[in-house]
């Protein structure tokens, strides 16, 4: 009798560890998927800023000011225009 209450003790002693082991691990786990969902929306929300900044950027009123001050383009006139030919499709 006593020795079936030994193991009964044991198995009671080993399936508390067990317990807490899972509990302090679930917990572990919980606390790094908080952490990864925060940093998704930190995430998310510097992606959306990139987008507006990216819209902005992308404004016709903007690349038109670019192609005139940095290439130095010009809007195309009738009087501008040079049409170019191949010379090997000019010849047969």
């Amino acid at each position: 009798m006593i020795r079936l209450n030994l193991v009964l003790i044991l198995a009671v002693l080993g399936t508390a560890m067990y317990l807490v082991h899972v509990q302090y691990e679930s917990r572990r786990l919980f606390v790094e998927l908080e952490k990864a969902g925060a940093l998704a929306r930190k995430l998310d929300v510097a992606h959306e800023g990139l987008q507006a900044e990216k819209r902005a950027q992308a404004t016709p009123l903007r690349v038109e000011k670019i192609a005139k001050d940095t290439l130095l383009m010009r809007t195309v006139t009738p009087a501008i225009t040079h049409y170019v030919t191949l010379k090997e499709a000019a010849k047969p």
